[in-house]
């Protein structure tokens, strides 16, 4: 068999950083959602310090990177895609909060025509501080890079293989992957999806921090946006 043939239709890539309470239940939730289709789970270890690897259960489905220490998110995003096979790759969180049932309707719109397409929380299970700050981030965001999306921290997208190429590794990257595909010409479709309260471990990331170095990066991309080459072949 070649390796065309091999290749799978669906690489889901999950990055991970300390989360050895969820990577087992997401994996048999993923496995579910999944049924029936030819995949691939990739999970990313971003350095995680307690059981997370060990806690993965073996499957021919199931690759794993390790990183050997913590990089960050854009990191293990950005290594996972570039890592996939599928035809479609699909990002999702591993806190759980992400429900993987919504994979298939994510599929559903690449399937209709979209190149990306991008979650969006309708009913957030977070504190209020952080659903008000994120309200203002994502406005923000979305007036100055000029994507439209409503909730770039919704981890849960969907995009064409040919869509990883428009991303540009740096830190904090994954808060604006419709902005840097958007920008590359694809088109991009919004989808409501189901969002959970983190039952096991805490956040990663602090909100000032995050504030601060979200605002940095915003005017980083605006500019590498406004630099892009734009030409068309002729046959």
């Amino acid at each position: 068999m070649n390796a065309a043939a091999k290749r799978p239709d669906v690489s889901v890539v999950v990055p991970l950083f300390n989360e050895e309470e969820n990577v087992p239940i997401l994996q048999s939730e993923l496995e579910a959602a999944l049924s029936g289709l030819h995949y691939e789970i990739i999970f990313v270890d971003d350095g995680s310090t307690d059981a997370t690897v060990t806690r993965m259960r073996d499957s021919e489905c199931v690759r794993i990177l390790r990183f050997a220490e913590n990089a960050g998110q854009s990191a293990a995003m950005y290594a996972g895609l570039h890592a996939a096979n599928g035809a479609t790759a699909v990002l999702i969180d591993g806190d759980l909060q992400n429900d993987p049932a919504d994979i298939r309707t994510l599929l559903d719109v690449i399937d209709r025509g979209a190149d990306l397409a991008v979650g969006y929380r309708t009913k957030r299970k977070d504190t209020l501080v952080k659903r008000l700050t994120s309200r203002i981030a994502n406005f923000v965001r979305s007036r100055f890079t000029k994507d439209g999306v409503r909730d770039t921290g919704c981890t849960l997208k969907a995009m064409r293989r040919e869509c990883v190429q428009a991303l540009v590794p740096f830190r904090g990257m994954h808060r604006f992957i419709p902005a840097l595909i958007k920008g590359a010409g694809y088109k991009l479709v919004e989808v409501p999806v189901n969002h959970r309260p983190r039952k096991f471990g805490v956040s990663k990331y602090g909100l000032g921090d995050r504030a601060v170095r979200a605002t940095v990066d915003m005017f980083g991309v605006r500019w590498l946006l406004s630099r892009q080459l734009n030409y068309k072949r002729r046959d």
